[in-house]
């Protein structure tokens, strides 16, 4: 039997929402396309005037979530995303590549061309900045587990980061954006992390119940296991606003355990969990509007060829299956002091395997190894696909072109 919609959310989760501001709607865009060439501006706009033009969407998605501010192939210009975001009005959740580096000078370089450039028509869009993607998962026992040769970034490199990037943006046009970090949910359960969460304004959690294996992932069970993941984040948060930043279903790859990649179940799990759980509640970035990483054995667009005809049916019902989530309190108690390997087999298609990340992201933007953002030997995907993307990123890196895959 479906369950109403009327039933109110889990505390926790009201919390989150009534401090999280502005609930954006957007998806990721990562620096490069799946045969690993450059996006560039035209690139962009086009994700970005599809996005907002979605045949049956519950809601504008004028918001994008980037990996880096560096354009692919260079060291240090500003990511030709910016351009597209200034003409199309795309609001921006700003991202810095951070692992498998020790600066994130050509990080902040870009970033302040592209504010030089172009000023406050710029500077007005970015709506946060998120210092990291799935660093500390990389480098967690699951991590390791599920990608030996990841490489991430501890606790300590991250609040480095983030002291350094406000510190040189303090008399910026940016100076009040708010500062996050984004990272699986069992990363923010982590105790030995709190002082990341103690040091941002907002946690960004990815959340993939397609990769949790071991832990009944059959599609009716999606819900179950998204709210599971997200009342945990938002209990360790303590009180900080949670903004989803990954989360999406692949609709064709191979089985994970009890989850199947299919239209159908892309549908049913944009409806349990988008639609009844985060769209106009939370900020919220899904896993994504055209795929961009050729390396991901999963395919997650919900468009094909960046059609404004979605996949299936964007419409949201009024009813759902998942029953309504408790208290997030009570549901996630003690959850805080968790380690990261507790969790079981998440995979994400950004980070590397983590049930909990989704497809994409991927090093900065095919800077060279001398830039800030990952060189193209840290491999710097986000997720699921990380898996596999290491080789591959090697092999790039061989011919001399730094690729962020994403």
């Amino acid at each position: 039997m479906r369950v109403s919609t009327t039933s109110a959310l889990a505390a926790g989760a009201f919390a989150t929402l009534a401090s999280a501001g502005d609930n954006y709607l957007g998806f990721n865009s990562g620096a490069m396309k799946t045969d690993n060439s450059a996006k560039f501006k035209s690139d962009f706009l086009a994700e970005f005037n599809t996005a907002q033009n979605l045949k049956g969407a519950p809601g504008k998605f004028d918001a994008v979530r980037l990996y880096t501010n560096i354009q692919a192939y260079s060291t240090s210009d500003p990511i030709q995303a910016f351009d597209a975001a200034v003409e199309t009005k795309t609001k921006i959740l700003l991202g810095l590549w951070t692992s498998g580096t020790d600066s994130i000078d050509n990080e902040m370089t870009a970033l302040k061309s592209g504010l030089k450039k172009f000023g406050k028509d710029l500077a007005d869009l970015i709506i946060g900045v998120s210092i990291g993607s799935e660093d500390l998962y990389r480098v967690s026992v699951t991590g390791l587990k599920n990608d030996p040769t990841g490489v991430g970034a501890g606790p300590d490199v991250i609040t480095k980061f983030i002291k350094e990037f406000k510190s040189n943006f303090a008399d910026s046009d940016i100076a009040s954006v708010p500062i996050g970090h984004v990272d699986t949910w069992d990363a923010w359960t982590n105790g030995t992390n709190k002082a990341v969460i103690d040091a941002v304004d907002w946690i960004g959690v990815d959340e993939y119940p397609y990769y949790e294996d071991g832990k009944g992932n059959d599609i009716k069970n999606s819900g179950t296991l998204f709210d599971n993941a997200y009342d945990a984040t938002i209990a360790a948060a303590g009180g900080k606003p949670v903004w989803v930043t990954e989360t999406g279903y692949p609709y064709t790859g191979i089985k994970w355990g009890q989850a199947v990649a299919s239209v159908a179940n892309a549908e049913y799990y944009w409806q349990e969990v988008g639609c009844r759980r985060l769209f106009n509640k939370t900020p919220t970035f899904w896993y994504n509007l055209r795929d961009s990483n050729g390396a991901n054995k999963q395919s997650f667009a919900i468009t094909d060829n960046l059609s404004t005809t979605p996949r299936f049916n964007l419409t949201c019902p009024t009813t759902f299956d998942t029953p309504s989530s408790t208290s997030s309190s009570s549901s996630s108690s003690g959850t805080s002091t968790a380690t990261s390997g507790s969790s079981t087999g998440s995979v994400s298609p950004t980070s590397s395997a983590t049930g909990s990340s989704g497809s994409g992201s991927s090093s900065a933007s095919g800077t060279s190894s001398a830039g800030s953002s990952a060189s193209s030997t840290t491999a710097p995907d986000s997720g699921a696909a990380s898996l596999t993307m290491m080789g591959a990123t090697f092999v790039a890196a061989l011919f001399g072109a730094t690729l962020a895959l994403f």
